[in-house]
């Protein structure tokens, strides 16, 4: 964003929009006349303004320009559009700590080490311009009172932010890659590998109680032609002739209200603020993939969704950075009979009604296989029986388990044979003689 000083107030070129505003003061009086402002506002007549009277006039006129009249108290103030506190997503009484932390959580997510969307970068620096302005006591209470360009007018001049990437690295040490971009010689740091996921599939007693697994994944290993410099063998790195080794350049251009300026990544060095001959085996990335077949014990208890992490068998890194992690998804092909749910499982059987009346044993599969389950005698449809610790292991306490629920259904026969029926007749006879008896 570039600045425009105005004695000692700054008026901002993106993003700040002049607006006019009178209040009533019973002392003070200011006289505006044929759209000027009055050169008692010596902040905005200045001798060493870069705004002509015709643009201040432009910005600041609100009239015909043959209209002349006196207006009490009237003073200008020039607020910015873009609000700090919406730009770190906190309200305006916010705590130090509250903005600290809304920072920092900001920052990681668009520091261009690590968001490689257009326009990351531009994010991070409003972030950080926003923090530096809120974390100060002093600058904090000039923007809640005059806005962005009453910061300005404190003596922040177009260059006086500090570089973003030195605030996040003073907030965020020993991060590998991220931290600041001031020059060349920083951007050659070295930059930690990204992480590696892979998907792996087991069967539904391979996630009750563990396996172990041979994969085979594929990553970004070190070039060994190069070492992983990205160089040709032979060969030295330069400076960058475009942007003299800062990895950045600054494109300006000229409006009727100043100069505009952006910055930019250099597209010759790609930000890295030097140029050499690339190596001809990891065309200049310094890593090549490569496949490795790595042996995972999975523990007992893991589900669908689990994901289990193997540090530095990941992408590795560049110039030395430390390699990223491998992280394995875990899914399940589901048990066509048992049903998990957590760490029970979960079963449904089927017995006849009179197995049901005068009780049972009954075969029941489990994950350790064919048991014995008695069926108590008058159990009731939809009957839930409890075989405890013939569940899932917990996930890391394998010694302990959950439990097998499972759920009764009474088969009720739609035909009977004549004896069947007979048999069933008396016995409904008998019961109604004991229920008559009761009474």
């Amino acid at each position: 964003m570039a600045i425009i000083p105005c004695g000692s107030t700054s008026v901002a070129q993106w993003g700040i929009r002049p607006q006019p505003m009178l209040r009533s003061y019973a002392m003070n009086k200011i006289r505006t006349s044929q759209c000027c402002v009055s050169s008692q506002i010596g902040s905005l007549g200045a001798p060493t303004s870069s705004v002509s009277r015709d643009s201040l006039n432009a910005l600041f006129c609100a009239g015909p320009s043959h209209t002349s009249h006196r207006s009490r108290g009237a003073r200008f103030i020039v607020r910015a559009e873009s609000d700090y506190y919406s730009v770190l997503g906190v309200s305006r009484n916010a705590t130090k700590a509250e903005i600290k932390s809304a920072y920092r959580k900001l920052a990681r997510s668009y520091h261009p080490d690590v968001n490689k969307e257009a326009g990351a970068e531009t994010k991070f620096k409003e972030i950080s311009n926003a923090y530096e302005v809120l974390s100060d006591d002093e600058k904090r209470s000039l923007y809640d009172k005059y806005g962005e360009a009453g910061v300005k007018g404190a003596g922040m001049g177009p260059g006086d932010f500090s570089n973003p990437f030195d605030l996040f690295e003073s907030l965020f040490e020993g991060m590998g890659g991220m931290g600041s971009r001031g020059g060349g010689g920083s951007r050659n740091r070295a930059v930690d590998g990204q992480d590696e996921y892979y998907s792996l599939v087991l069967n539904f007693k391979e996630a009750v109680f563990g396996v172990e697994k041979e994969i085979e994944i594929s990553r970004l290993e070190s070039c060994g032609t190069c070492n992983g410099s990205g160089a040709k063998a032979g060969t030295k790195p330069s400076r960058c002739s475009t942007c003299g080794g800062q990895g950045q350049v600054v494109q300006s251009a000229r409006t009727p209200l100043g100069v505009f300026q952006q910055v930019m990544t250099c597209s010759s060095c790609g930000g890295t603020g030097e140029i050499s001959t690339p190596c001809n085996t990891c065309s200049g990335d310094g890593r090549v993939r490569k496949t490795k077949r790595i042996s995972l014990k999975v523990p007992a208890g893991v589900d669908v969704g689990s994901r289990l992490r193997v540090r530095n068998e990941g992408n590795a890194g560049k110039r030395g950075g430390s390699p990223g992690d491998l992280f394995v998804i875990i899914e399940v092909i589901p048990d066509p009979v048992l049903k998990r749910d957590d760490t029970n499982i979960m079963y449904s059987c089927k017995v006849s009604y009179i197995d049901a009346i005068l009780g049972t044993t009954i075969k029941v599969p489990t994950v350790d296989g064919m048991v014995d389950l008695k069926i108590p005698a008058g159990t009731q449809p939809n009957t839930t029986l409890v075989m405890a610790k013939k569940g899932v292991p917990l996930l890391n306490k394998s010694n302990m388990r959950g439990d097998q629920l499972v759920r009764v259904q009474v088969e009720i026969p739609k035909r009977l044979s004549n004896d069947e029926r007979k048999l069933i007749e008396e016995l409904a006879d008998l019961s109604k003689g004991k229920a008559a008896s009761r009474r």
